[in-house]
């Protein structure tokens, strides 16, 4: 008798401390946390939806008579005239069109025209109803002040060629999230000289342009991890590729093979980019590493005290894709051309390497 009235005191008790006010805090706060886990399971979900990828877009192919668009979206054309007729002769050989952006020679500061010129440039090129393919005169530093502001409605429902590198990297990273396909190739600013490697780099640009097989024979590095891999390309300037962490622009990795190349940097920043993709899962799921030129690296005091090809390989050892040294892309005057988003295969063969872009 007495447990049972202890047991109803007891009881008694809880209820009255239910109907409390901190009791009706306590279940507003536990509600609040329940439905703040529902709507990160919600936003979760839409986060991965995000990267169920639709079918990559190709724009057609170029045959004569088409019309091409110059564009500087970055850096300055200081004294570069010259190129740009050079530039504009090469397309007019392959029988193309040629246009100019309105302000191409356009200065401001370190940029081709203000923030607003630039973006009024590239927005003109996208929409163009005739232009079917948009060349960026130059790379540098600018588009990632101007890719926000774009308008890419227009250009969706009738893809067009976007070519470039180095800073072009973030409209190739941008595409490759809308789904379209660009070129990885030579720029306008290129063409100040003759000589056979830049008679490749303009050789390979003109049959990506044109639709031709492109095919690419290149000596077996020894310290390349793996014999072959295939799956999409992507990639790009190493530097704006870890600018894009935390940004639309990032492009999906996963089954993805990752074509990385940089200019002017010391080992330990090379060594930083690398880590800071790594530990943001850049590299978690992609199948595979294409390593391209890696151009005039400044020497650190005190020195590193390995390679390039170390440092890299160091960073991925613990994936089990394959890495790929020394295909000719990215700051040098060869700079073979690459279609980002297209299916690429490469694999050893012997003492060479063969890398084949399918359309």
């Amino acid at each position: 008798m007495h447990k049972s009235k202890y047991f109803k005191s007891e009881l008694e008790k809880k209820c009255t401390f239910t109907k409390s006010p901190f009791m009706n805090a306590y279940r507003l706060n536990l509600l609040m946390c329940l439905l703040v886990c529902v709507f990160n399971l919600g936003a979760q979900s839409l986060y991965n939806s995000q990267f169920k990828e639709e079918p990559m877009l190709h724009p057609d192919f170029l045959v004569a008579g088409d019309t091409v668009a110059i564009v500087a979206p970055a850096g300055i054309l200081i004294n570069k005239t010259q190129q740009i007729e050079n530039a504009k002769a090469l397309m007019q050989s392959w029988g193309l069109n040629v246009l100019s952006a309105p302000h191409l020679f356009s200065k401001a500061n370190h940029f081709a025209g203000s923030d607003e010129e630039r973006t009024a440039d590239m927005q003109w090129a996208l929409d163009h109803p005739k232009v079917k393919a948009i060349w960026c005169a130059r790379g540098g530093y600018g588009v990632t002040r101007i890719i926000d502001d774009l308008d890419f409605t227009l250009f969706l429902n009738k893809p067009k060629w976007l070519i470039g590198y180095s800073d072009i990297t973030v409209l190739h990273a941008h595409l490759n999230r809308l789904r379209v396909a660009s070129i990885h190739g030579m720029m306008g600013v290129n063409l100040d000289r003759e000589s056979t490697d830049l008679d490749v780099s303009k050789a390979t640009l003109k049959k990506v342009l044109f639709g031709k097989d492109l095919k690419y024979k290149f000596p077996k590095n020894t310290n390349n991890k793996g014999t072959k891999a295939k799956g999409e390309l992507i990639g790009g300037n190493l530097t704006l590729l870890q600018n894009l962490l935390g940004s639309e622009s990032l492009p999906n990795t996963k089954d993805k093979l990752i074509f990385i190349e940089e200019i002017g940097e010391y080992k330990y920043h090379i060594d930083r980019l690398m880590q800071s993709l790594k530990r943001a899962g850049f590299f978690k799921n992609c199948k595979g590493l294409v390593v391209g030129n890696f151009s005039n690296i400044k020497s650190n005091n005190p020195e590193w005290g390995s390679s390039i090809e170390s440092l890299i390989l160091d960073v991925v050892k613990n994936y089990e894709f394959p890495v790929f040294f020394g295909f000719d892309a990215g700051h040098e005057i060869k700079n073979q051309a690459l279609i980002l988003g297209a299916n690429i295969s490469i694999e050893t063969l012997g003492d060479s390497m063969e890398l084949k872009i399918n359309h």
